[in-house]
């Protein structure tokens, strides 16, 4: 398999019978689809599609859907809705701390211990972007020789749903990709369905901030440990 690549260029328990290399291809291309639309993007979504084609019909077509979608709405529309939903929209929002710790202290205590499971793993971001910033994890996952990366995304899948139901109650072409990505994770426990809808219908914790919070790491395991791209604050999302 010839692996994509953010720089020109994917990991534990997923949906049972996607192997560990069509994950990978599922991770690295949303990783490079949900990041801002740059006028490189279009260059990368031959490379996209022919790495998909090894991907199960359920997997590659939400992503050859949104590659359409690229090519049919140009960059400058495609630029001005990205914006619009992921940079002004809480349930919308890509990083991934946000939805565990709203604009809280703790929210910077989990987002250094993001970073910490990335340095320990070797994991160079090779930009400025928080660690928590979902197409980053993507790429840390796709690209990590351990579970680690997948242990992280897995933990929380509660955010990823959020994003997800917002983006299909909104309409965005971006949803399907969000569609793939959870079709990867292994399946959402009662714990863990109760604390997404739960966000669903209430939003990221936004009333707390400003409130001292208990530490919270990543996921939970004793060896677990971000780097950067600030977050807008809530007060400046809708």
């Amino acid at each position: 398999m010839a692996l994509l690549s953010r720089r020109s260029g994917t990991k534990s328990a997923p949906g049972p019978s996607v192997s560990r290399d069509k994950r990978r291809i599922v991770q690295m291309s949303c990783s490079l689809l949900l990041d801002y639309p740059d006028e490189q993007l279009p260059g990368k979504l031959a490379t996209i599609r022919e790495a998909c084609t090894e991907l199960p019909a359920a997997l590659r077509e939400p992503i050859e859907q949104f590659c359409t979608t690229v090519e049919t709405t140009g960059i400058r529309g495609l630029q001005e809705h990205y914006v619009d939903n992921f940079d002004q929209k809480r349930r919308c929002a890509l990083w991934l701390t946000y939805y565990t710790h709203g604009d809280t202290r703790a929210r910077g205590q989990a987002l250094l211990a993001f970073r910490e499971v990335m340095r320990r793993s070797g994991f160079d971001m090779g930009r400025e972007e928080l660690a928590d910033y979902l197409p980053a994890v993507l790429e840390f996952c796709a690209l990590e020789e351990s579970d680690t990366g997948e242990k992280l995304l897995e933990s929380n899948r509660e955010g990823l749903e959020v994003v997800r139901a917002a983006l299909h109650k909104s309409g965005s072409p971006y949803a399907v990709l969000l569609d793939a990505l959870l079709a990867i994770l292994p399946q959402a426990d009662a714990r863990t369905i109760e604390a997404y809808q739960k966000l669903i219908s209430q939003g990221p914790p936004s009333e707390l901030v400003g409130l001292d919070m208990p530490s919270v790491p990543p996921y939970a395991s004793p060896d677990a440990s971000a780097l950067g791209r600030p977050a807008p604050t809530t007060s400046e999302r809708k």
